[in-house]
């Protein structure tokens, strides 16, 4: 079994938001993913999603989206990302999975996710936006309370493995580039291996940082930077 990552599908089956108006390496993307998809994942496999899954505003126009997500092989672990509008609460967003057959996708939020080669932790996280600073600080505050909760549940896990004599990392994903100082501080006082993070597109590339920084390893998975690979982990 391996993990793998990707990020900021934007896919838009029921809704009218064609992402090459953000240049060429979008056309066709759809497919592009699923040929590398099907090319590596396995059925017993994981593949976190990190955000920026749907561009659909109602959870009715996200259904041929996460359709397309359940026919690709692996179990899905996703979060929400800044653009997932549809996205209202985790127990209505399960509720509309089972009433849609969707049964291989589960909810990164608040919680922690057990694999055999990790333990996933995550939050959406923020960053300084378009809007004023005082809403962002709010934003982030509150996404560092949701990290925290995650990690706990994920310290938990960890605990019970290490009473069993097993070790076993936690990894997490988080939409937003983690590199906030209150967000990087949860990172490395949980003693995360690893991170993974999209959000950024384009000219924003620039602004990307991978390898390990303070003991935490970095991994940019946005679908246009890794060219619309899946990356294990």
């Amino acid at each position: 079994m391996s993990v793998y990552g990707i990020s900021d599908l934007h896919l838009s089956f029921g809704t009218n938001k064609p992402m090459n108006i953000f240049g060429k390496v979008w056309d066709n993307y759809e497919d592009k993913i699923k040929v590398n998809w099907q090319a590596l994942v396995k059925p017993d496999d994981f593949v976190i999603i990190a955000g920026d899954i749907s561009w659909a505003t109602y959870l009715t126009e996200a259904i041929k989206d996460f359709e397309y997500i359940n026919s690709l092989p692996g179990n899905k672990i996703i979060l929400k990302g800044n653009h997932d509008y549809y996205f209202d609460t985790k127990n209505k967003q399960e509720r509309f999975f089972k009433d849609n057959n969707i049964n291989n996708i589960d909810i990164l939020q608040n919680n922690a996710i057990d694999t055999d080669d990790y333990i996933i932790c995550g939050a959406r996280g923020w960053g300084d936006t378009d809007n004023n600073q005082k809403e962002d600080d709010k934003l982030i505050k509150r996404e560092a309370i949701r990290l925290r909760l995650s990690l706990d549940e994920g310290k938990k896990l960890q605990k019970e493995y290490l009473e069993k004599g097993i070790e076993k990392d936690i990894l997490v994903a988080m939409h937003f580039p983690p590199f906030n100082l209150e967000f990087q501080k949860i990172l490395e006082g949980y003693e995360v291996k690893k991170c993974i993070y999209g959000h950024l597109h384009g000219y924003g590339h620039s602004k990307i940082k991978e390898g390990i920084i303070n003991g935490v390893e970095y991994v940019m998975v946005s679908c246009d930077y890794t060219n619309f690979n899946v990356i294990k982990l």
